[in-house]
């Protein structure tokens, strides 16, 4: 098991794109939460096996069809956390 955070910068919010992470992370196996921050980026932390962490990260670099993302920084942080039930949209 694996946690990282993300925060997504550019045309993100009013896009759809914290329910785009969502359905993308479910599949996946991931739990987590995202959220819209007060700067305009999109943030969020999401845990899960390695490789399913790997196949979100292009989704994030992506986003919606009309997103525009101009950076994503994502951060591993340490596992001694709350583990989430599920994901969630906060």
């Amino acid at each position: 098991m694996k946690r990282i955070r993300f925060v997504v910068t550019g045309r993100v919010q009013g896009v759809g794109f914290r329910w785009f992470v969502k359905a993308e992370a479910r599949p996946l196996g991931l739990t987590g939460w995202v959220r819209n921050r007060e700067d305009g980026a999109v943030e969020g932390e999401v845990e899960g096996r390695d490789d399913a962490l790997e196949a979100l990260i292009p989704c994030l670099e992506e986003g919606p069809s009309s997103a525009i993302v101009t950076n994503v920084k994502i951060s591993e942080i340490s596992d001694d956390g709350p583990h989430y039930k599920q994901f969630e949209i906060r």
